[in-house]
């Protein structure tokens, strides 16, 4: 029996028994028995994988609620879901928690049709074969790692089946044992991925943005780490696989600017989108991609864009900065800095702020153009509901490799001032002679802040409650319009309950309750 959907499967998250289906040769759209009959089909299957990773639900903005509930951002504007996942109190039904959840399962549903329908294609080349089944087990491997590492628990893992699996297509996908098994088949495939995908740097400018070899590398590197929490051996395996990251894949930090600020700086342009630095990141533009800059512009963008005004530094962040690193002023913006919008120059205030701050590193896009000019900013989409920009959103960059390696060689009781030190040493900043897991800690929160990397999960697996429980604090100035205006540090978001028992977050439970008994809630949500 095949599958009756075009791209989707019978075995679908949500499904609460098994569909059935006819195997018979339809007259509307193709089903994936008689689709797999050309190049062409091939690269439209694998095209359909990447489109979630552009969604709302995904990189768009909905997955950074769950990142937002760090000490290092608020929420800013009121919104109630968001709220919830920010104070440890979400039902599991919260719009950010089931669109990336459905979303992520739709990902990997693309990628098992890829799987199971390539293999038997007709008419179709080796070499594209091979790239595309590459493709499928590296966004397969992608999106579950991050279903893994957002709902799966070491006493209860996440759904996963596919074509490889006895039952699939037959029902819906059981959950694991534990998250460390769900680990397990996210290194496999990664890893198989690995062994069929190019270099980037054998890709032409059309191709960019597709999965590559050492992209497939780096999250096999992230993977360990997470399971390390677990697994202490798995620390064991991250050195070498950095190393290749460099000298195979060639991935290497742009320092070859006049100061160490202008090297930090150049990696969030449009003109650095594919980079040395660059691993993997969500290819935007002015008609899709991540929304992730406007999300984060001042709301109504001082009346020249629709910005949102979501995600806010903290005071505790903006201090965790050393009083001389560069790094500061790109990641925040504070009442007075000076920056360039529509061509202007302009010193930062803010109306919407309840920090006093605004992430700054995804700002370069809205530096061109003319104010009040319609159409004279060929960076940004005109429609500030849907604020996509040219400059592709950075997930996974080769900083974050150096400091997993710095982290790998801490824990194996090694001196990792080579790794950690190439990151401070491209801004400017002092070496350490040998780095303790404080300075890991550090660096990786000063280097890394505002991405898409996580420091409420970092927190989790080092195991620092105390830090997400505490009060957060930001600074209330006298005058919300005057850049110069004096300010006082103020308690901006109150002290949360978090217990060690939530180290996943909750299953919708809708989700468990279409599933007939099959799926049980995350531990220390019931």
């Amino acid at each position: 029996m095949k599958p009756h959907k075009y791209f989707f499967l019978a075995a679908m998250i949500g499904l609460s028994a098994c569909s059935k289906w006819v195997d018979t040769k339809p007259n509307g759209a193709p089903t994936t028995a008689y689709f797999w009959q050309s190049d062409a089909d091939i690269i439209k299957a694998v095209a359909a994988m990447y489109e979630t990773t552009k969604d709302e639900s995904t990189w768009g903005r909905d997955l950074f609620w769950v990142q937002d509930a760090s000490d290092d951002l608020i929420v800013g504007r009121a919104k109630a879901d968001g709220e919830n996942i920010k104070n440890f109190i979400p039902s599991g039904r919260e719009g950010y928690l089931t669109g990336g959840w459905n979303a992520l399962y739709n990902t990997i549903n693309k990628a098992n049709q890829v799987i199971q329908g390539v293999p038997a294609s007709k008419n179709t080349s080796e070499a594209l074969r091979n790239r595309a089944l590459g493709e499928a087990y590296f966004i397969r491997g992608f999106a579950h790692f991050w279903v893994a590492y957002l709902w799966g628990h070491k006493d209860q893992g996440v759904p996963f089946i596919g074509p490889e699996n006895e039952g699939y297509g037959t029902k819906i996908p059981p959950q694991l044992p534990s998250v460390t098994d769900n680990y397990a088949q996210v290194i496999s495939d990664l890893q198989k991925a690995a062994d069929l995908l190019p270099f980037f740097e054998t890709y032409g400018d059309t191709d960019k943005g597709r999965a590559h070899k050492a992209a497939a590398w780096a999250y096999m590197v992230k993977t360990y780490a997470y399971w390390a929490q677990y697994d202490k051996t798995k620390w064991a395996l991250i050195p070498d696989l950095c190393d290749k990251i460099r000298n195979e894949g060639h991935r290497a930090l742009i320092k070859d600017k006049a100061t160490g600020r202008e090297n930090y700086q150049a990696v969030f342009t449009i003109a650095n989108n594919w980079s040395s630095e660059y691993i993997w990141s969500i290819t935007s533009g002015v008609e899709g991609g991540s929304e992730f800059p406007g999300v984060v512009l001042e709301n109504t963008g001082w009346g020249l864009y629709n910005g949102w005004g979501y995600f806010q530094p903290t005071e505790e962040l903006y201090d965790e900065y050393e009083a001389t690193d560069p790094r500061r002023e790109v990641t925040i913006l504070k009442f007075g800095d000076k920056f360039t919008y529509f061509g202007q120059e302009r010193a930062y205030f803010s109306t919407n702020s309840r920090s006093g701050f605004q992430i700054r590193k995804y700002m370069e896009p809205y530096s061109y153009g003319t104010p009040g000019v319609s159409g004279s900013n060929p960076n940004i989409n005109p429609n500030g509901d849907y604020p996509t920009t040219r400059l592709n959103l950075p997930l996974m960059r080769y900083a974050e490799i150096l400091l997993f390696k710095a982290e790998a060689m801490i824990n194996l009781g090694q001196n990792a001032s080579g790794p950690l030190n190439e990151v401070r040493a491209r801004v400017g900043l002092a070496p350490i002679a040998n780095p303790t897991l404080a300075d890991l800690k550090h660096e990786r929160r000063v280097e890394l802040a505002c991405e898409w990397t996580d420091r409420l999960a970092d927190l989790k697996r080092w195991g620092d409650f105390d830090k997400i429980r505490m009060p957060l604090h930001g600074r209330s100035h006298a005058s919300k319009t005057d850049p110069n205006s004096p300010y006082t540090i103020v308690e901006v978001w109150p002290a949360r309950t978090f217990t060690a028992d939530k180290l996943a977050w909750p299953i919708s439970p809708d989700e468990v309750s279409r599933s007939n008994g099959a799926y049980k809630q995350t531990p220390g949500w019931k």
